[in-house]
């Protein structure tokens, strides 16, 4: 087990009363409650980073060497696909 730490929160009465009966509702304490929801919210953080990340490489990308797909063709590609045809699906110019 990792090493724990000690951390106090400053909840407004209404926030401390909905995560105490999201808790009572899960059958978890309230401590637990809060402990995993900042847990989500950090793996959540650093989803939404790495989305970003992968989003602007992306659109950098395409405005280095100027290929895109057309909307149409992606989605009549993957129809086939789903159907179990062949497809090729090649990048154009933008």
């Amino acid at each position: 087990m990792s090493p724990v730490s000690t951390t106090s929160l400053k909840l407004p009465d209404e926030i401390k009363l909905q995560a105490a009966n999201a808790a009572k509702d899960l059958g978890v304490t309230t401590h637990a409650f809060m402990v995993e929801a900042i847990k989500q919210a950090s793996i959540n953080a650093e989803l939404r980073r790495s989305f970003l990340e992968d989003a602007n490489n992306a659109r950098n990308e395409v405005l280095q060497e100027g290929k895109v797909h057309d909307a149409d063709k992606v989605f009549k590609h993957l129809k086939a696909r789903i159907a179990g045809k062949k497809s090729n699906l090649k990048a154009t110019n933008w």
